[in-house]
């Protein structure tokens, strides 16, 4: 049985709100259950990566949280944070400090081959 969830925010927009709730809740709620946990950031959705994009950015326009403070909670749960390089060469290297490491493709396709990983895309 699998024992490791990988989240890949690839296509999810950041300025689509409602796109942005699901992978950070559920990296979350995985991590809560005991599961290894990582998000990799890459592509449309890197710019979340970047320090003070999500700290603007909303769920729901109701919602008194921020997509940074989801980050957070999903990182002080256990989760790990990925970006892939070409991410950096697009948005710039002045990154939130809860990404703990930078990856490039290679690494992305051996963990989603790997039969112990569960991998979910957004």
């Amino acid at each position: 049985m699998p024992d490791k969830l990988m989240i890949v925010m690839v296509n999810t927009d950041p300025s689509n709100g409602s796109e942005l709730g699901a992978p950070f809740f559920q990296a979350t709620v995985a991590a809560a259950m005991d599961y290894e946990v990582e998000i990799v950031i890459t592509g449309r959705a890197g710019e979340l990566a970047k320090k003070g994009v999500a700290e603007k950015l909303r769920v729901q326009e109701s919602s008194p949280k921020t997509v940074y403070e989801y980050i957070k909670e999903a990182h002080e749960a256990g989760v790990t944070f990925k970006v892939c390089t070409p991410t950096i060469e697009i948005w710039g290297d002045d990154l939130i400090p809860e990404i703990d490491e930078t990856v490039g493709g290679a690494y992305i396709i051996s963990q989603a081959m790997d039969g112990s990983t569960v991998t979910f895309t957004y």
